[in-house]
């Protein structure tokens, strides 16, 4: 069995502007650093118990962009583990999209914007990929993880549109439609993979972010509204 401790990087400008990111190189905001020493913080209150269990993480790797990694470097300093950089976790690629808010998106690319709110895994707006692409991008990315680290604990920091691939694979959900889970930034997920199967044991913790700010709710279904 192959452990991961899933982390979604800590808050940016970007997303508290609620602006697609995608893969623009976009840094952590005073609030995402903060919530980075958070989870250090939580990882090093961790250790003695995943020690007791013989499940101490033994490596962390993050996403190559800058806000995924910013959230990993603490981590890794608590775990005394070198940071190891995966292309293969990025975030969706939105194309054009990209940097905007959604009013933008609505006067710059009207009938673009129409299109993409059916939701359809097959459909990418110019320069982007679509989902089908994406989720096949991750799932290949994780699969290779855990074929490469089997019987280990490994942390993984990555982004909220790679999270809802792994939910919806974990749980056989469709990739025709919005996001149905919640995926807050900094947040803490335990997923598993055993004798080739995915199991969810943990989603959506942010018992460590106790006290900080409201996050930004990305609700895809509202969009419509």
């Amino acid at each position: 069995m192959t452990d991961f401790l899933l982390i979604r990087h800590g808050e940016t400008d970007w997303n508290k502007a609620l602006r697609f990111q995608g893969q623009v190189d976009v840094s952590l905001n005073a609030i995402g650093l903060a919530q980075a020493q958070r989870l250090q913080e939580r990882v090093a209150h961790s250790m003695p118990g995943w020690f007791t269990k013989g499940r101490t993480p033994t490596r962390v790797i993050s996403s190559d962009l800058l806000r995924a990694q910013q959230t990993a470097q603490p981590v890794a300093q608590a775990l005394e583990c070198d940071l190891v950089l995966e292309e293969g976790l990025r975030e969706q690629c939105f194309g054009c999209f990209e940097g905007l808010c959604v009013p933008e998106i609505k006067v710059q690319h009207p009938e673009a914007w129409q299109r993409w709110l059916e939701f359809d895994a097959n459909y990418a707006v110019t320069g982007a990929e679509s989902t089908q692409r994406f989720h096949d991008r991750v799932v290949e990315a994780m699969t290779r993880l855990a074929d490469q680290y089997p019987d280990e604990h490994v942390v993984v920091v990555t982004h909220g549109g790679v999270l809802d691939m792994v939910w919806r694979y974990t749980q056989t959900l469709s990739l025709h439609g919005p996001r149905v889970c919640d995926i807050p930034n900094a947040g803490w997920n335990q997923v598993a993979r055993q004798d080739s199967a995915w199991h969810i044991h943990a989603w959506a913790d942010t018992t460590h972010l106790g006290g900080m700010p409201p996050q930004p709710v990305y609700r895809p279904a509202n969009l419509k509204a």
